[in-house]
């Protein structure tokens, strides 16, 4: 598969664009962040009903579009840039992803459709204690009883766990084996609430479940390769992001430099200031790249996927970060401010950073990869 840009690729990426000019506008984030749920419902409708996001990895079987990770990733990227309030994320390739990788037709048959005509919020809960993304250290548990299967434990850092209507969660069974249930939001034992977080666009919750009636998706205790790859995609889904708030920040930054005027003269006509600019520029080059190789993989469904997920998680958000840092200094007083958009990009990309596993974290990940493969 050849993922250069095409022409339908670059409509979606316009009317994208045209979108959340409308509806993801600065004053609009603001105010959404200050709402209980974070997210508009309107828009949410209009963005699944009149652009089909919420389907496009979705098989036209399930009332999807049929298109790939590549098409995700261009919506990804397209939000990152306005920092849009939306679970896109967690329904669309956390959810969706699970539930096209679990063996379990009949519970494709039953949430796609919902997914993909953006009727169900979706999200997957994962994360525990330690924080990372890692089926080895999930220790929620299952049993199964005369009632049917029953999960206890707690997850933490669910994205959009406080509004979703569909969660799967990670959980042990008796054989020690990590399976995926769906839990309905209303089931009897679900306790969740939103956790104050760093980023104030993307709401995180933490799920307490006590007795929770949930169903089995695909066989017990198989959800851990599933897990994984999955994790690979969302590093890969998150880079989509980060190159997209970077570009956002350059352009910003740039902006700023060619209009401030200081003893007489552009701010951009200072060479401290040109460089400043010029390295995110340089950074953003080397992040694209990266995220290249890493969407060619995941819309592949290549077995460089895991090395190339790594690569793109890194550089993408070691982009951003150092973005977003500069993009406060340049802009100097005005960009430590509240009212500034600054602030936003910066906590957008501490967080994203350390999501799905931080840069550290990584290259840990990409050494053992790279040693089983004899290539290192």
């Amino acid at each position: 598969m050849h993922l250069a840009a095409s022409e339908e690729r670059d409509e979606l990426r316009q009317a994208v664009r045209s979108f959340l000019a409308a509806h993801s506008s600065e004053a609009e984030v603001r105010r959404l962040m200050e709402t209980p749920e974070g997210y508009d419902r309107g828009h949410w409708a209009r963005l699944a009903g009149e652009l089909g996001l919420t389907g496009l990895c979705v098989p036209a079987e399930y009332g999807g579009s049929d298109a790939t990770f590549a098409e995700v990733g261009v919506v990804l990227e397209e939000m990152g840039r306005t920092l849009t309030c939306a679970p896109y994320l967690s329904t669309v390739v956390l959810a969706a992803g699970a539930l096209l990788q679990i063996d379990d037709e009949a519970a494709r048959k039953d949430y796609l459709p919902g997914i993909a005509a953006g009727e169900t919020i979706a999200t997957v809960a994962v994360v525990e204690e330690s924080g990372r993304w890692d089926p080895a250290e999930v220790t929620a548990t299952a049993t199964h009883g005369a009632a049917g299967w029953e999960l206890h434990g707690t997850k933490l850092f669910v994205l959009d766990g406080h509004i979703a209507d569909l969660v799967l969660v990670a959980a042990r069974t008796g054989d020690g084996g990590v399976s995926l249930f769906a839990v309905d939001a209303t089931a009897p034992g679900l306790s969740r609430a939103a956790m104050p977080t760093l980023d104030l666009t993307r709401r995180q919750a933490r799920l307490d479940l006590d007795g929770v009636p949930g169903r089995l998706l695909g066989p017990r205790g198989g959800a851990g390769p599933v897990l994984e790859h999955l994790g690979h995609l969302a590093a890969v889904a998150l880079a989509c992001e980060q190159v997209g708030g970077a570009a956002r920040v350059l352009e910003t930054a740039v902006a700023y430099a060619r209009t401030r005027v200081q003893f007489g003269r552009p701010i951009g006509q200072f060479q401290a200031i040109k460089h400043r600019c010029a390295e995110i520029a340089l950074e953003l080059d080397a992040a694209r790249s990266a995220l290249a190789h890493g969407l060619w993989a995941a819309a592949t469904s290549d077995p460089e996927l895991p090395v190339a997920a790594s690569i793109a998680k890194i550089r993408c958000s070691e982009c951003f970060t150092f973005a977003a840092a500069e993009n406060v200094q340049i802009h100097g007083g005005i960009g430590f401010t509240w009212e500034h958009s600054a602030h936003l990009y910066f906590r957008r990309a501490t967080s994203n950073a350390l999501m799905f596993g931080d840069p550290s974290y990584h290259r840990e990940q990409l050494i053992r990869q790279l040693e089983a493969a004899g290539t290192l």
